[in-house]
């Protein structure tokens, strides 16, 4: 195994390592941002939700950024048709967002309009226009079917794409795609989902979570547990973070089931769990909790952390297996290599890892290059047909909604948004090593804008 100087070394002379200068307008301009929907938004692919969500013929989900609002639907047991919510008749959104909803959601056999009672079956087919006759025949298939919008799975969500001639999802995803599968991550279920409109950019916001140089600062509790120094890698469009492993310490201590340090590793990895689960409500389960807090009963004083590590993880399995919960099995020399988070270009984290996940997302709340949506969601895997039934929260950014944590990290993403506005600011100075992932974010919002690309400093 590679000493922590030495990946250091070898992370130093990859892609993106130099230090450069991001300059604001992305954050701040509304012109960048007007300029995002058409150059962005339009362009790409974008998690819309999961595939449990509509198990069933007729189900379907909406989902809407800027000026678009694009709706699911299950056609058939094995098939998804994705549609821009619009009538072809005079422009009315066939399905209509509650107030204070994230998205609509709901079970027809049918679209109807609701302006003048335009018909379309779940293939988008017209099938019923009031007085057709009054159009002398100029009214055909084409011209009055719904406008189709590219739609494709992976690892349980469902993704769309508004480019008619955008590249295959699974191609778009890697190396991610690659990298993920073996955690299988279609078999986890919601815990919990949140989401807010938040006074940030949506690039801001994620920005808040894709690094780990913040972690002393900003959460400065979970200091006394070790040192959580990380690194960060382009990987194409994409990038991943990680931690570095501690010395002694095997490939998994780079995953998220990390064990905390101190004169007595049964003890500290117990309150840190306990800690998480209590202040953050992410990142462990209630079994890995539990199993935690057995360690000083379980394992004799003077324990090595690897040894402790190692009981810990076996433990908790072994319990979650006799309800009938079952990890995925990935390669320990993976997990080092997978790091704790895939960030998902460009609005899209999963922080993974063998039996639970945070994911992370953030858009556009308009062209208010000042606010943005936000959302979290935790997932976990659960005995078959005890998954919990959840439904999106709206939650604004306060600690009392989140956490203790999550708070933490809203208040700085504010902040941020503020001081971004000021004359003195002369654009932001990512860490070359620790905060990879967000100049590589800008590289590739640069490709797809035409401007902003990071400026090497020197």
């Amino acid at each position: 195994m590679k000493k922590a100087e030495d990946m250091q070394e070898t992370m130093a002379s990859e892609p993106l390592s130099e230090a450069v200068t991001i300059g604001p307008e992305a954050y701040v301009s509304e012109d960048y941002a007007r300029a995002e929907r058409d150059r962005l938004w339009r362009k790409v692919w974008l998690r819309v939700g999961r595939i449990e969500e509509i198990p069933e013929v007729g189900q379907f989900l909406s989902y809407e950024v800027l000026d678009d609002s694009i709706v699911v639907v299950r056609t058939a047991a094995d098939k998804l048709k994705a549609f821009h919510n619009v009538c072809p008749h005079r422009g009315r959104r066939l399905v209509d967002t509650p107030k204070g909803t994230r998205n609509a959601c709901g079970r027809r056999q049918q679209f109807v309009c609701g302006f003048h009672g335009w018909r379309f079956n779940l293939d988008g087919e017209n099938t019923h226009i009031p007085h057709c006759e009054d159009w002398n025949g100029t009214l055909n298939a084409d011209n009055t079917r719904l406008s189709e919008v590219n739609v494709d799975t992976w690892s349980g969500w469902v993704f769309i794409n508004m480019d008619p001639d955008c590249e295959p999802l699974r191609d778009y995803l890697e190396p991610a795609a690659s990298m993920l599968e073996p955690f299988e991550l279609h078999r986890m279920r919601y815990r919990w989902r949140k989401w807010g409109i938040f006074d940030c950019n949506w690039k801001v916001a994620l920005e808040a979570f894709n690094e780990t140089y913040h972690v002393q600062t900003t959460h400065p509790e979970f200091n006394k547990y070790g040192e959580f120094r990380g690194w960060a890698k382009a990987q194409g469009r994409h990038s991943n973070i990680g931690y570095e492993a501690p010395k002694g310490m095997d490939e998994n201590q780079k995953a998220k089931l990390r064990i905390a340090s101190g004169t007595d590793p049964r003890v500290a990895t117990a309150e840190m769990q306990v800690y998480t689960w209590e202040k953050a409500n992410t990142n462990t389960t209630e079994t890995l909790v539990d199993a935690a807090r057995r360690l000083v009963d379980e394992l004799p004083e003077g324990t090595p952390g690897p040894q402790v590590l190692q009981h810990w993880l076996k433990s908790a399995k072994e319990r979650d297996a006799a309800r009938g919960v079952h990890w995925a099995e990935v390669d320990p020399a993976h997990v080092g290599k997978s790091g704790t988070a895939w960030q998902i270009f460009p609005n899209f984290q999963i922080g993974h890892a063998v039996n639970n996940m945070l994911c992370y997302s953030a858009r556009p709340y308009g062209y208010d290059p000042n606010k943005c949506i936000f959302e979290a969601a935790v997932y976990q895997h659960y005995p078959e047909g005890e998954e919990p039934v959840t439904e999106w929260e709206y939650s604004p950014a306060t600690e009392e909604a989140w956490s203790y944590v999550l708070g933490q990290d809203f208040s700085n993403m504010a902040a941020v948004q503020l001081g971004m506005q000021s004359a003195g600011f002369r654009g932001t100075q990512p860490n070359p090593y620790m905060e990879r992932s967000t100049v590589n974010l800008h590289k590739n919002l640069a490709e797809y804008m035409g401007r902003g690309a990071p400026v090497k400093k020197g």
